[in-house]
């Protein structure tokens, strides 16, 4: 694949970023590509491997061996072709995903792997800017009508693929806008919202429904989705993890979700009722995912006074750690865009604290240095290092904890089986729940993870959903080790 000597004639190259100081004044995004001879090097870098391992470390087992070798050659809609056949969304891919594939590359034991993300992400801009992106509307009907509850990635590929199998497909989003955390939990500087309305154009053309501010269970009855032939639930893992600790209710400390929702709102023109701004303030992130890193990034474009960021667990190796050899996703550290806009990071701190005044208003966080103490055989414990103890100035505390799991009430209304996190029960390959018409996927179903997963996910619901509907399938799907099975 690519040019048989690539791999040793060039050196990996990225996007580079626009300055900080020019970077941080807006919310655009704020790369700069590179140039198209540059990209067919980089895809000539593709190693002819034998066994390329990158396919498998992605949940969609994207064959990108083959899209890489056709960027090499110059046959730029060969490349989208593939890309699409196991992605429906590259784009968002392209740009959000931590490329799992890349961290799985062959050339990655002994060099710095192939860009195989940033090739992803100029295969699908060229295709769109070509115009090779079109509308596929089925050739006919099957007369069976399916409703997908929840407009995110997982949602949004189940959908594309019901309804090129020829289904009906209505999508319910409980927001005012489609696209689920892409929309509002991703900040524009990450990818701009034209992305996902270009190819919910796409979407639209092709025939499928979207309803916005429906919430199933709440304004819209469950007994309504009786009219549809099948469901499936694709409603994400929204619970947001919260600390037991003393002040969290302190005017100051708000859910990361919250205020990036409330930031993305305002620039759409949408109406925010006391939006919380990190203007002139002390904020402190904690939580070192990257949900903390987006909060880092937005508090510096509203002006903030300072970015604290902290992280319980211990600071990652710089380089890839014995405990996670290839092609195994490694425990490394990683520095974000938004990290080298500016902040304070640490590790191993623990917060005791949210300090509050008469008014109840934030003016500080205490906290404490931990360490984890590991007993084979036993839960890691956290032990608090004495004379550790400190008071930081706090105006606003951003809690970017993850997610807990998906929201109950459709499991409720619906009668449907959870398991101990509260995922909504479906076994994998199969995505049926305990309601033969009914079935889930995403992070609904296996709990908070990649956006790669997620579509990954979708797809392969609509598969089992359009065989359970029809009996057969030629919906294209992958077996339980990631490869892809005929279709």
């Amino acid at each position: 694949m690519g040019k048989v000597t690539g791999f040793k004639e060039f050196e990996r190259q990225d996007e580079s970023y626009k300055p900080v100081e020019d970077r941080v004044k807006h919310y655009k995004e704020f790369t700069q590509p590179l140039a198209e001879e540059e990209i067919t090097k980089q895809g000539s870098r593709c190693m002819d491997c034998g066994i390329p391992f990158c396919h498998s470390g992605c949940p969609l087992g994207n064959l990108i061996p083959d899209f890489n070798h056709m960027v090499h050659q110059g046959e730029w809609k060969k490349a989208s072709w593939l890309l699409h056949s196991t992605n429906n969304f590259p784009e968002f891919t392209g740009r959000l995903c931590p490329a799992p594939c890349e961290k799985s590359c062959v050339l990655g034991i002994i060099e710095d792997p192939v860009s195989i993300e940033n090739i992803e992400k100029n295969i699908v801009e060229r295709a769109f800017k070509e115009g090779w992106i079109k509308p596929q509307p089925p050739k006919t009907r099957t007369g069976k009508t399916v409703a997908v509850v929840g407009s995110g990635p997982a949602g949004l590929a189940a959908a594309q693929q019901l309804n090129r199998a020829g289904h009906t497909v209505t999508v319910f989003e409980r927001d005012d806008e489609i696209g689920g955390l892409l929309r509002y939990g991703i900040p524009n500087f990450k990818m701009e919202k034209e992305i996902i309305d270009r190819r919910l154009a796409i979407l639209k053309a092709e025939g499928i429904t979207f309803k916005t501010n429906v919430n199933v269970g709440v304004n819209y009855d469950v007994k309504d989705l009786k009219a549809f032939d099948s469901v499936v639930l694709c409603g994400g893992a929204t619970e947001r993890r919260s600390l037991p600790t003393p002040g969290i209710d302190a005017d100051g400390v708000v859910q990361a979700m919250d205020f990036l929702t409330q930031q993305t709102k305002i620039l759409f023109g949408k109406k925010v009722e006391n939006q919380v701004l990190a203007t002139d303030k002390n904020v402190i992130v904690i939580g070192g995912g990257d949900t903390g890193s987006d909060c880092v990034g937005t508090s510096n474009r509203q002006g903030a006074k300072s970015v604290v960021n902290f992280e319980i667990m211990p600071k990652p190796p710089g380089h890839r750690s014995p405990t996670t050899p290839w092609p195994f996703w490694p425990l490394q550290l990683k520095t974000s865009s938004s990290h080298e806009e500016g902040v304070e990071r640490n590790w191993l701190i623990n917060t005791k604290e949210f300090v509050k005044d008469e008014n109840g208003k934030l003016t500080a966080l205490k906290t404490v240095n931990v360490e984890w103490k590991m007993v084979p055989g036993e839960r890691p414990q956290l032990i608090e290092v004495a004379g550790t103890e400190k008071t930081w100035p706090c105006d606003l505390a951003l809690l970017a904890l993850g997610f807990t799991g998906p929201e109950s009430t459709l499991a409720d209304k619906l009668g449907i089986k959870t398991d101990a996190r509260s995922n909504y029960k479906a076994e994998y390959g199969k995505y049926q729940t305990n309601i033969p018409n009914i079935f889930t996927a995403g992070d609904m179903r296996r709990g908070q993870s990649l956006i790669v997963w997620a579509i990954s996910e979708g797809r392969e619901a609509a598969r089992q959903v359009d065989l359970y509907l029809m009996g057969k399938s030629n919906l294209p799907s992958k077996d339980v080790t990631g490869d892809l099975v005929a279709m």
